[in-house]
């Protein structure tokens, strides 16, 4: 199996594998209709080499389209697992629009950038100065329920399985994710919150992201996934998941 990655630093032990820099797509063409499967292409490459080429790829269409926006990604969610949501507005950035969320919302709310990742771009809306600071700077105003929360889960999906979830606890009472300095836990992880990412993430046609998911009164939520998650946790759970990659790919290649 011939395989050309984008990005060699989520490809590193696995086979096979020739890196072409994303910029030099169109000059190195001839390489690329060679490979059986593209790994890890951006976003903007994904229509020319899908839909142009007729290449595969990894991850698939599905999940680095809808991970490159908050609001595609709550979109689709809303139409495979709605009750699994929080309550969430995504609206053109207007005076009526702001109106209808200060009149809507209670304080606290949620307030997010559509594009970003790592725990940035997601404010906690305390007063109208907040909302006033965040609307300023975005064109679309992304408005979610706050949840009261300590923790999220992060679940991981590689191919069409789960390879590591951990909790992830909050330092600083607001955001939870490592990079902002949360800690790590893997300690009873519920089967019910896999249960819901599995069937997500095969509706969706996902296969690879990391899932966050937060438990508030007697259900689960989910956040948001990340296509390009971290790899911190699993050196403690001893998973590859390079490793887990290649079997996903070889398995879907034996089955063409």
């Amino acid at each position: 199996m011939k395989l050309v990655t984008f990005n060699p630093f989520r490809t590193i032990g696995i086979p096979n594998v020739q890196y072409v820099k994303p910029d030099h797509m169109f000059k190195e063409l001839e390489k690329i209709k060679q490979a059986d499967v593209l790994l890890f292409p951006e976003n903007w490459q994904v229509n020319s080499l899908v839909y142009g080429m007729k290449k595969r790829i990894f991850p698939s269409i599905e999940s680095i389209q809808l991970g490159y926006s908050k609001m595609e990604m709550t979109r689709a969610l809303w139409t495979v697992c709605p009750e699994n949501v929080p309550y969430t507005e995504i609206l053109g950035n207007s005076k009526d629009s702001r109106q209808n969320i200060l009149e809507t919302f209670p304080f606290p709310f949620v307030a997010k950038e559509i594009r970003n990742s790592m725990g940035r771009g997601v404010f906690l809306v305390n007063n109208e100065e907040d909302f006033y600071n965040y609307s300023e700077a975005n064109d679309i105003l992304y408005v979610q329920e706050y949840l009261p929360i300590d923790r999220d889960l992060r679940v991981c999906v590689v191919g069409d399985e789960i390879i590591g979830s951990y909790w992830r606890i909050g330092s600083n009472g607001f955001h939870n994710n490592v990079s902002q300095g949360g800690s790590i836990s893997f300690d009873q992880i519920p089967e019910e919150a896999l249960e819901l990412v599995r069937q997500t993430a095969k509706a969706l046609n996902v296969n690879h992201a990391g899932f966050d998911i937060v438990a508030a009164g007697d259900k689960y939520y989910i956040l948001e996934f990340n296509v390009l998650f971290g790899n911190q946790a699993f050196n403690h759970l001893e998973v590859s998941p390079e490793k887990k990659i290649y079997e996903y790919l070889l398995k879907a290649e034996a089955s063409q």
